[in-house]
């Protein structure tokens, strides 16, 4: 079974929101590290180290922002951005411009995928993802397949 999509475009506040979401999933150590640094008040009592801390965990996600954001601006991925067509089955997801025009993504490029209340997002890699909205499926059928194919391949339990 193949399931087809309707079109959808991924918002740019979407994507980078997502992002975001990704990011503070994978790298919540670094807030460990910005308290490390707060703790350094109890050795040379000074507010100098929590400042400077709040200060370097600001610049961090400062940082995740501006690379979001830069993403949606850049020309050679203004095709994420765009109306976009998926077909969706065991072999591989298949992001379609127009009915001639396809880029297929295998399953072994996908690290993770989540299943939320509103929407399926497949994981790539930080900055790269696959967000699949459940208004653009047609029927319930269709969704409840690809969270057997995503079962099946394990990425999600």
């Amino acid at each position: 079974m193949i399931v087809k999509t309707k079109k959808y475009k991924l918002e740019t506040g979407t994507y980078i929101k997502q992002g975001l979401k990704n990011i503070f999933k994978e790298q919540w150590w670094v807030m460990l590290i910005a308290l490390a640094i707060a703790s350094g008040y109890f050795f040379i009592p000074s507010w100098w180290w929590i400042s400077m801390a709040i200060l370097a965990y600001g610049l961090y996600w400062l940082f995740w922002v501006i690379q979001f954001a830069g993403v949606t601006q850049m020309e050679q991925n203004k095709v994420m951005f765009e109306r976009l067509a998926y077909e969706i089955d065991s072999r591989q997801v298949l992001m379609k411009v127009s009915s001639k025009q396809g880029m297929p993504i295998k399953w072994d490029m996908i690290k993770k995928a989540q299943i939320k209340n509103d929407a399926v997002t497949l994981i790539m890699s930080k900055a790269q993802f696959i967000h699949l909205p459940f208004r653009i499926f047609n029927s319930e059928n269709e969704i409840k397949f690809v969270e057997t194919i995503l079962k099946r391949k394990g990425y999600i339990k």
